[in-house]
């Protein structure tokens, strides 16, 4: 493997492993599960050729690394792929001249930070795989990757299900009021797209059903000790409430990195 080769092999769990996709075919594989995903089950609307390739695709593929799980008890290659996570890297947002989240958020002070960067989106699972060890293997392999690339700040739009304000007004207070980003790096949305997420007394939310509540993704950055940012953004053609989510990424290194290491076999 050379110092330009993005991967860092594969970390394996039984039938299951993560790794970087490395063929057009694989790609093309994430694409296919996304559709299925955002668009047959979670309601997104697909214009003519998103509907007639039955592929979720955009301009940032072409640039982004994307990280798979794959069971290998269904072969091998494109077949395999299950689970996915769209990884773009300042390198590959200045080829396109653009990062995903600017078209919601002003992102420049994250921008503004030393160290690399690395924006995550577009993340799915098969409806098969959806179990807490799928997700804590696709987060070992968020962690190889920040590893690998000395990543400083991992960023991106995390989404919650419906653009239903009062439904979702209990989980946008709780997250603005106990997990905003400190200032010096805290993404805005953009103004024509701000949400106010304080919808409602904070004090009067029932906590430990709000967590319940919020997708297991926006969990995970929790975990992390991660951060939202100022605002939500209702993206209609996903039919999703968005809201942006960054961790420093040292604790993603010491949660998951190391314990994928050690219990899981290491990397090939």
């Amino acid at each position: 493997m050379t110092d330009n080769d993005p991967g860092f092999g594969e970390l394996r769990s039984g039938n299951l492993g993560v790794r970087l996709a490395v063929d057009a075919d694989e790609i093309d594989a994430v694409q296919a599960l996304r559709y299925r995903v955002f668009y047959n089950e979670m309601g997104a609307q697909a214009d003519a050729t998103t509907a007639a390739t039955q592929r979720d695709r955009d301009d940032f593929d072409a640039v982004a690394d994307h990280l798979l799980v794959v069971d290998h008890d269904r072969g091998e290659g494109a077949q395999s792929v299950v689970g996915t996570y769209r990884l773009i890297r300042r390198p590959a947002a200045a080829r396109l001249g653009r990062w995903y989240s600017a078209a919601e958020y002003d992102i420049s002070r994250i921008l503004a930070a030393e160290g690399e960067l690395v924006e995550c989106g577009r993340s799915c699972v098969d409806a098969a795989y959806r179990t807490r060890g799928t997700l804590q293997l696709l987060w070992g392999g968020i962690a190889a990757y920040v590893f690998k690339h000395r990543i400083a700040i991992l960023f991106g739009c995390a989404s919650l299900p419906g653009t239903d304000l009062d439904a979702l007004s209990d989980q946008l207070t709780y997250l603005a009021a106990n997990h905003m980003a400190p200032e010096a790096i805290r993404p805005r949305a953009l103004p024509d797209r701000y949400v106010e997420m304080m919808r409602r007394d904070p004090a009067g939310i029932d906590v430990k059903r709000t967590l319940v509540d919020l997708p297991p993704l926006v969990k995970g950055y929790l975990r992390l000790g991660g951060f939202v940012g100022d605002g939500a953004v209702l993206d209609h053609q996903f039919n999703t409430t968005d809201v942006a989510v960054l961790v420093k990424t040292d604790q993603i290194t010491d949660k998951y990195y190391r314990h994928y290491e050690r219990k899981v076999g290491g990397r090939d």
